[in-house]
């Protein structure tokens, strides 16, 4: 028996706004040569009807053609990642990465609304916690974070790292924050009721139903219908470096439009396309991050919640794509997603030059930690290879062995270098105390 599609045909029924409404669907197919007619409701949701709900609401999930402007970004976005931290020894990279990860931390937790200071993130990762309750629960909660961030990493440099727009992934992301994370963030009171919201698990009854400004995210009971739509439309397999970056910066939104969890679906998406961006090979090494460029935008700070606001915008006429959704509101929004990855590439990659950054840690271990001139050789040999004996700094600057411990005490008491063990080879260490000399713009200045 075959089958042939004609087009559909499509009108708008209800009186909602925003595309909540719903579409009646006609379509005549052919089998064997006898004509039938179907009809359907594509998507019916609206806030002042109940109507039948389908996954097909998150249409379009992929471009239908790849506009020249954006394929130029994405092959920007690829080769800049390359080029990031090319030059870096890999225990160099790793103690970078570190300060990344609090970076990364600091700005998903800005676009929640939470100013949680990058030396208090630093603290709560030595279980030096604030008195202050609501302060120590900023701490544990960016505490939490940091702790998925770094297994997602760990998981990647072992060549394990999963699916990322799969549900289990998914809900192991929102599981694995709210168990480290304070018992209160579960406690959820809404319009609809409070609740203890259950780590891992997708909305499932009426008052775990939200909205998200003017949007109106798919009810409850459908969720995960969606959500299995969601893994099958945006899984890795089978797409190459450039559809998987174009793919990476729609399921953002995506995610965000399905709004799967009672609370915490912002965290959880900026760690999926984390995982998204490692996965897709853009990740360079983990030394650069996506939520910095979403909190700071490319000309203001509001500019994410804009772009993710306008990407929720329904299909404007038969030029627009043939989904539910703006298949150009959705074009715009990848834009200026591979725009803002590519700002924040090249903004890292400046950063970390190797022989700018040499430069500034020889001027930063003078001027704040009283070194002589002489040792910032020691410094430029830690940063070119990794790491060095403590026996060398006596040869690299020519000093008596005594001189040499006494101008390594002062590097290693302020922080700069440490080593694993009280005799091993020191490497460099990196934070938020330091960052304000070594890596200007990183945090904000005022910030500590």
């Amino acid at each position: 028996m075959t089958a042939r599609d004609g087009p559909w045909r499509e009108q708008k029924i209800g009186n909602g706004d925003r595309g909540n409404v719903g579409i009646l669907q006609v379509n005549c197919r052919y089998y064997n040569g006898l004509r039938v007619i179907e009809i359907g409701i594509k998507v019916g949701y609206d806030r002042h009807m109940s109507a039948v709900e389908t996954p097909a609401r998150i249409e379009p999930c992929h471009l239908t053609t790849l506009p020249g402007e954006l394929a130029d970004v994405v092959g920007e976005v690829i080769a800049a990642s390359t080029r990031l931290g090319d030059r870096l020894h890999s225990e160099t990279a790793a103690s970078l990465r570190e300060l990344v990860v609090v970076m990364n931390c600091y700005y998903s937790n800005l676009i929640e609304g939470h100013n949680t200071r990058p030396r208090d993130i630093e603290r709560a990762l030595t279980e030096e916690l604030a008195d202050d309750e609501a302060r120590r629960e900023l701490q544990l909660e960016a505490r939490a974070h940091i702790r998925v961030q770094r297994k997602l990493d760990r998981q990647h440099e072992a060549g394990e790292l999963g699916e990322p727009a799969t549900r289990e992934f998914i809900r192991g992301l929102h599981r694995d924050f709210y168990e480290w994370a304070p018992a209160a963030a579960l406690r959820i009171d809404s319009t609809k009721g409070s609740f203890v919201m259950a780590a891992g698990s997708f909305r499932s009854l009426a008052v775990h139903d939200n909205t998200v400004g003017r949007h109106h995210p798919p009810s409850s009971e459908r969720v995960d219908e969606f959500m299995e739509y969601f893994e099958e439309r945006y899984r890795f397999e089978g797409l190459g470096r450039v559809s998987a970056v174009v793919a990476t910066a729609a399921a953002h939104h995506r995610l965000n439009y399905i709004h799967p969890f009672p609370d915490g679906n912002g965290r959880v998406s900026r760690l999926m396309s984390h995982a998204m961006m490692l996965k897709a090979d853009i990740g360079a090494k983990g030394l650069w991050s996506i939520s910095r460029g979403m909190a700071r935008g490319l000309s203001d700070g509001a500019e994410y919640k804009r772009m993710m606001d306008a990407a929720d915008s329904p299909r404007k006429g038969d030029l627009d794509g043939r989904g539910n959704l703006s298949e150009q509101a959705l074009v715009e929004y990848v834009l200026w997603f591979s725009r803002i990855a590519l700002d924040q590439l090249t903004f890292m990659t400046a950063l970390f030059d190797f022989d700018t950054l040499s430069g500034r840690l020889s001027a930063y271990a003078m001027a704040e930690l009283g070194v002589a001139e002489d040792v910032g050789r020691v410094l430029s040999e830690v940063f070119r290879h990794g790491s060095v004996a403590r026996g060398q700094v006596a040869q690299l600057t020519g000093r008596s062995e005594r001189s040499a411990r006494d101008q390594l005490k002062l590097l290693t008491e302020g922080g700069l270098l440490a080593s694993e063990t009280p005799k091993g080879p020191v490497s460099l260490r990196f934070s938020s105390e330091s960052s304000e000399s070594l890596f200007p713009r990183l945090f904000p200045a005022q910030l500590g």
